[in-house]
Parts: C-alpha cells; sequence; structure tokens
C-alpha cells in the first residue's frame, strides 16, 4: 500500500499528488491564459477534490499565478500548504533572470507575502541558486526571514546532490524540486537524499511535458488500457510507486484534466507493472 500523503518538514501532512500552477499562465508561463474566472475554478476544485499543496512562483505569469491562488482560496483551508518560489526574474516569455543577492531575495519573499495575503509562506523555494552569490549567502537570507517567521519552510530548485548535501550542512531543508519523470530520472541521486532524509521531493515535468512517446508510450497505453486509464494516469501512479518521498504537482487550466490527474492516485500497479516501467529508456 502506498502513503496518499507526506510530511513536509517532518510537521506538515500533505497529500502527495499536489497541484501545480505554470499552465494557469499563458505560454512561456507569462501573461493569462484564458478567462481569470475559469483559473479560479480550477484552483478552487482541486481543494474541493483534496488537494492540499499548490506549487507556484512568482515569476508565473509574472505574480499572476499567486495572485490567482488568493483571489481562489483566501482566506486559506487550515491543512492547505501554498508553496512558493523567488530567485528568478522574468524580462519576457523567455528571458529567465538569476538573482539571489540576499537584497533581492528578501524583497522578492515579502512582494510574495502581499500577493498571497499571507503573514508566512509555508513553503519557499531559491528557484534557482545563483552561481554569482555564494550558497550560504543565499540560504542565510532565507535563514533569516524564516527567523522573522515570514517563511515556515525552505526548499530548492533544481540542484544537484553535491549542492543539496552543501545546503543541508548550512540550514534545514524541507524539500526539492527537480525534473524528474519516467524518461528522465537523472535526479535520482538528489532523490536518494531526499529520501534518506526526509525531505520531500517536487518533480517538475512530472508528466514529462507532453513527451511520452516511442517505446515509452506503447508501454503506457497497453498498462493503461489494463487499468482503463490514460497514459498520464500511469505516469503519475508510477511517481506516486516509485518513491514515498516524491510529491508530483501535474498543472493545467482544465476541471475534466485536474480531475483525470487526481484520480490517478487511485492507481494500483502490479509489480509487473512497476518493473516493465522501470525498463523503459527515453526513445
Amino acid at each position: 500500500m502506498i502513503s496518499q500523503t507526506f510530511s513536509l518538514g517532518a510537521e506538515r501532512p500533505v497529500r502527495r499528488l499536489g497541484f501545480g500552477t505554470a499552465q494557469l499562465t499563458g505560454p512561456g508561463y507569462w501573461g493569462p491564459r484564458g478567462d481569470r474566472a475559469d483559473a479560479v475554478a480550477v484552483l478552487r476544485r482541486a481543494v474541493e477534490r483534496g488537494v492540499t499543496l499548490i506549487d507556484t512562483a512568482d515569476n508565473y505569469g509574472p505574480e499572476l499565478a499567486e495572485e490567482l491562488i488568493a483571489e481562489a482560496l483566501h482566506p486559506y483551508p487550515a491543512d492547505l500548504v501554498v508553496a512558493t518560489k523567488g530567485g528568478v526574474v522574468r524580462t519576457s516569455d523567455s528571458a529567465w533572470h538569476i538573482a539571489g543577492r540576499p537584497e533581492q531575495l528578501r524583497a522578492m519573499c515579502e512582494a510574495s507575502l502581499r500577493r498571497l495575503r499571507v503573514e508566512t509562506i509555508d513553503l519557499y523555494q531559491l528557484h534557482r541558486l545563483d552561481p554569482e552569490v555564494p550558497m550560504a549567502e543565499q540560504l542565510g537570507a532565507l535563514d533569516e526571514l524564516r527567523r522573522a517567521g515570514k517563511i515556515r519552510h525552505i526548499g530548492l530548485d533544481t540542484v544537484s546532490a553535491d549542492q543539496l548535501a552543501q545546503a543541508l550542512s548550512l540550514t534545514c531543508i524541507a524539500s526539492v524540486q527537480n525534473r524528474f519523470n519516467l524518461l528522465d530520472r537523472g535526479s535520482e541521486a538528489v532523490l536518494k537524499l531526499c529520501e534518506g532524509r526526509g525531505l520531500a521531493f517536487l518533480p517538475w515535468f512530472p508528466l514529462a511535458n507532453g513527451a511520452l512517446t516511442g517505446d515509452a508510450a506503447a508501454a503506457l497505453a497497453q498498462i493503461a488500457e489494463r487499468h482503463g486509464a490514460s497514459r498520464g494516469q500511469i505516469s503519475l501512479a508510477w511517481l506516486l510507486h516509485r518513491s514515498p518521498a516524491l510529491c508530483p504537482t501535474p498543472g493545467t487550466a482544465s476541471p475534466a484534466h485536474l480531475d483525470e490527474n487526481l484520480d490517478a492516485a487511485r492507481i494500483r500497479l502490479s509489480a509487473g507493472e512497476l518493473s516493465e516501467l522501470e525498463a523503459l529508456q527515453p526513445s
């Protein structure tokens, strides 16, 4: 039996299958996608379906995704964790600028607090480590925010196992968000470290960004047919079976697709199916 929950920071239980908000914004995570009321409705539907972990970032929109969360869900349910990210500045739909100086991180966190309408952010993730700023200074700024009560837990996004080990020697880390899916398991060492240290691993592109093709697509189709499920649902179910630390947060702007994703938590894969999926290689 796989666990449906994870204890974030060893104190805050969340449903492992959460919801990501990037798809509520336009192409390149820039500007709006469709009608604002539709985005609000999807967020409310996610919580109605039992989601207790919502992942976002200040640069989705930019700013728009955080504003939508507050519009849809504030005041927040007591069991809901809203995780956001800072440390990247957007100047266009294709321009991303790492910004990890302590004063930048403090300003970004304060802005997210205002947009989310909270006094404390449950999980604040450093979106990228800034290679121009010592890690100790970046994490030191987040530690100051945590001591001030503005952050409850600190997370990291897109780090190596060595970087994570270094970060853990500097401060308490509650989560990592790296790319990980059926066809991209390059962060296996990071996942193992998360398992050993009790950290949540929030895989981004959990559905391989729609790139489940070739032999992988054929195998998924066969297993999906057995379960009366979609290929995406099998991909999400594989993540939930793969490790108790994995907490996927697939995103969508469609209520029907949201329901489909969340229904993946009900699927139980056999040992043979898991072996078959484990053996798949990128096409």
